[in-house]
């Protein structure tokens, strides 16, 4: 299957040449067809390591001066974006103020879709504005095609405001990722059904939005090991969390670690001093706060 205007597809828009009976397909080969393509996605986001790590790096500095992270997009990618800022409250106590999200079409738009709201370059900039960027944030500006006016709008603006920007696009030589200070080009090619970006290359944004702010969070001391001791339990869930590990951190029993969570608000880090330091609430609370907020240092002074 080809057109007169194949050559001026972007890879994302193209037609998947491997699937073009797709409509045929019984329901078990339709099934695994659609699957197996998801594999697409996180090979592109390894491949885009070497970007995502630098921009880990760009953004640290930033947030440590008390900038925010600012997500920026249109549609899936915008939903996206939304999903990765309010995630970061429970899973590291990241201030919901220092997650922001900035959708085409506004709240209306994280519902249904707003015809034509991605159009705008003028409002892409007029939102940024809106949402008050300045010279310490960080804003992701994510584009599945990469040339997206509302998001190239909000781009330039937030380069005119001194912000570091991260451009993530699905492909190659586009104009979010080139225009960026840091692009991420996540190569995820056509889509078994053409065009439709909320299939691989919504899994690849996904993707790369966890990697890059767990990434963040981790050079931020919000993980020790590979556990989430920054944790925010706000349900019966999280707070059974935070007894487990407080638990597997410094081998007490369920007794003591509820003891120790119930005295620091159930703050993990400071629970897990109390115990493997022998710490007053307030020593522990000092201590950590000697370091910046790592646990990990915290436990090796005078060690």
């Amino acid at each position: 299957m080809s057109t007169p205007t194949d050559g001026m597809l972007s890879n994302t828009e193209r037609p998947n040449a491997a699937h073009e009976e797709l409509d045929t397909y019984s329901t078990e080969k339709l099934v695994r067809a659609l699957a197996e393509d998801q594999k697409s996605a996180v090979n592109a986001v390894c491949e885009a390591a070497e970007s995502i790590a630098r921009a880990v790096d760009l953004a640290v500095p930033k947030i440590q001066a008390g900038g925010r992270l600012v997500y920026v997009g249109a549609g899936t990618s915008g939903r996206l974006g939304l999903l990765d800022s309010v995630e970061l409250f429970p899973t590291f106590s990241w201030p919901q103020e220092r997650a922001v999200a900035v959708l085409a079409g506004g709240d209306p738009a994280v519902y249904k879709a707003i015809e034509g709201a991605e159009d705008s370059a003028t409002q892409g900039a007029a939102d940024v504005v809106a949402a008050n960027v300045s010279a310490n944030d960080v804003v992701l500006l994510i584009a599945a095609s990469g040339s997206t006016p509302y998001v190239l709008g909000a781009l330039e603006q937030a380069r005119s405001a001194g912000a570091l920007t991260i451009g993530i696009a699905n492909n190659p030589n586009s104009a979010v990722a080139g225009s960026a200070h840091c692009g991420i080009t996540l190569d995820t090619g056509s889509e078994v059904i053409s065009g439709s970006t909320r299939l691989k290359a919504g899994t690849a944004q996904k993707i790369v939005l966890n990697t890059f702010s767990t990434s963040l969070m981790v050079r931020l001391n919000k993980v020790y090991g590979n556990l989430m001791v920054d944790v925010k339990p706000t349900n019966a869930k999280l707070m059974r969390r935070c007894v487990n590990l407080t638990m597997l951190a410094t081998d007490a029993t369920e007794t003591e670690a509820q003891a120790a969570l119930q005295a620091s608000q159930y703050r993990v880090k400071t629970a897990i001093l109390m115990l493997k330091k022998s710490l007053s609430l307030s020593g522990a609370n000092a201590l950590l706060k000697r370091h910046d907020g790592s646990l990990r240092a915290a436990i090796k002074e005078g060690s």
